[in-house]
């Protein structure tokens, strides 16, 4: 038997390592803020003239949650809805949200790590961001939002560039159902595998714990899921049979769910 001489081998690793960069090359990330100006000005120009803008925000969300919870999976969903509509790129995540008064401190301002601004920043912030991807050749522009707070801002904003923007090719959408299938069909499902109302719970709870562990695990805190709810730590609902398969069938339902929504709202306007 005869082997390969070693120049054969590394000629052969060189060309399978050349043949993976270039495919690699041709599946360029989503994400606005890896890209380079030529790489977005190209992608718009080849179709991609849809754009989500995650909003997250910064919260405490139980002992046993880090406060970016709602910006990782804001960006994460995002990125695999952008994915499966093949078009879209996604803007870098809000991360600043309102959350109520700072000075006397309500709500989860009450917990260190949380921060808050007010609701006319907000407002501006998206407006002014939205402006920026029609001036770059955006037709879409995708408000959705990973927190309950502030739906009707998001709302509000995606009226307000309408009004501004009548008569013109460009569209901004509030996708709905980004959030709403996380009270509707998500808590259904976590029904339908045991799980009461109780330990659902409406923050830190098993629902919002079990999401977070399928995106990013790293951000739980698995040794301080036994916590009690109530003020002093700011979950309500039961952490403990919080698990990433049960959060998949929240991922699941999100993105489905967001795309089809997505993709109603741009034939709507065409």
């Amino acid at each position: 038997m005869r082997f390969p001489s070693l120049l054969a081998v590394v000629c052969s690793v060189g060309a399978w390592l050349g043949a993976a960069a270039a495919g690699h090359a041709a599946q360029p990330s989503v994400y606005l803020e890896d890209l380079t100006w030529t790489e977005v000005r190209d992608a718009v120009k080849t179709g991609a003239t849809t754009i989500i803008v995650p909003v997250g925000g910064t919260e405490q969300s139980g002992p046993q949650m880090a406060v970016g919870k709602h910006n990782v999976r804001a960006k994460v969903l995002a990125g695999r809805i952008a994915a499966s509509l093949g078009d879209t790129l996604v803007a870098p995540v809000v991360a600043y949200v309102p959350e109520g008064s700072i000075s006397p401190p309500v709500g989860h301002m009450r917990y260190p790590g949380t921060i808050s601004i007010p609701e006319a920043a907000f407002k501006a912030m998206l407006e002014g961001a939205a402006r920026s991807f029609r001036q770059a050749g955006f037709l879409h522009v995708v408000l959705i939002g990973d927190h309950g707070g502030y739906q009707t801002d998001l709302r509000d904003v995606a009226a307000a560039l309408n009004r501004e923007w009548a008569g013109t090719a460009v569209r901004a959408h509030f996708i709905e159902a980004y959030y709403k299938v996380t009270q509707t069909e998500y808590v259904q499902a976590l029904k339908a595998k045991g799980l009461s109302d109780a330990a659902i719970g409406q923050h830190a709870g098993a629902a919002d714990t079990s999401l977070l562990m399928a995106i990013d695990p790293s951000m739980v805190r698995t040794d301080r899921l036994d916590q009690p709810a109530g003020a002093a730590t700011g979950i309500s609902g039961d952490p403990r049979g919080s698990t990433a398969a049960l959060g998949q069938l929240g991922v699941d339902r999100i993105v489905v769910e967001t795309v089809a929504a997505i993709r109603k709202a741009r034939q709507e306007h065409r």
